[in-house]
């Protein structure tokens, strides 16, 4: 049994190995940039404490400190990890295609561009509409909410975590269409099965938009509300490319053998 592993764990080490080593090199490209990509990140915090500052006159002006020796240093780590991780996904959606790229048919691994640009295309739509949509409504709300009593004093170690667990968490959250087509493209789900699915799957957003996000109502609905719209536009996508079957011909197929079931199958899958 290991003998017959040995080559796919050879091959995935191979392609771990080119993951870790892209984002590796992106690291030190994005620390070389770190200063204007931390500005940029830290952008929407700005607007908001200077929001503070016109909106609570009786309270100091916030400002953004740091409470450890070499914060600043850490801080930058952080940031070109961040950017790294960005600047290597099209490398690291490839290296996933390619291991998995043996099991599929010929017409299948024709999609490793649709996947690769797709996949790219749609963590960056999911990053900024974080950035211009959801953080300006977040960070209004949860810094200027208590601010007439407090002076907000914002940690900068603390920020980039929670800033960056927001991007990756919309990034990701937008992938949904992609994952979808190729389930689909695979035959694993179809259009009936997602729509039987909805109910479900409303709940499941919610859960996941309560785990990505800070808590409070409003960044959660930000994020549940583009989700919801995105698993519509899933179902649409999968009807285009894995229609269900006519409630008729399902009846039919129950009569089929598994044998014959699987055969139909893998000829679907073929064509």
């Amino acid at each position: 049994m290991f003998d017959e592993l040995r080559p796919h764990l050879v091959e995935l080490r191979k392609r771990l190995g080119i993951s870790v080593g892209s984002l590796i090199v992106m690291f030190f490209v994005m620390f070389y940039f770190h200063e204007p990509i931390l500005e940029w990140m830290v952008e929407p915090l700005n607007v908001a404490l200077i929001e503070v500052g016109k909106k609570s006159v009786h309270a100091a002006d916030g400002m953004v400190t740091t409470s450890q020796v070499g914060g600043a240093f850490f801080v930058a780590l952080k940031v070109s990890f961040f950017a790294a991780i960005i600047g290597a996904l099209p490398i690291i959606l490839a290296q996933i295609w390619m291991f998995i790229a043996p099991g599929l048919y010929a017409n299948e691994k024709k999609m490793i561009i649709p996947f690769i640009v797709g996949g790219t295309t749609m963590f960056l739509v999911g990053v900024l509409f974080a950035y211009y949509v959801v953080t300006p409504f977040g960070f209004d709300f949860l810094i200027t909410f208590g601010s007439f009593k407090f002076t907000p004093l914002i940690n900068i170690e603390d920020y980039v975590g929670f800033f960056t667990k927001i991007m990756f968490g919309f990034g990701i959250a937008f992938e949904l269409p992609i994952f979808a087509y190729f389930l689909a493209l695979l035959g694993m789900i179809d259009d009936r099965q997602m729509r039987e699915f909805f109910k479900y799957a409303i709940v499941i957003i919610f859960v996941v938009a309560a785990f990505l996000t800070p808590p409070d109502v409003l960044t959660q609905l930000l994020m549940a509300g583009p989700l919801i719209i995105l698993y519509g536009f899933s179902i649409l996508i999968v009807r285009v490319v894995n229609p269900a079957p006519p409630l008729e011909e399902e009846e039919e197929d129950e009569d089929l053998s598994e044998e014959e079931e699987m055969a139909v199958a893998i000829e679907k899958r073929s064509e």
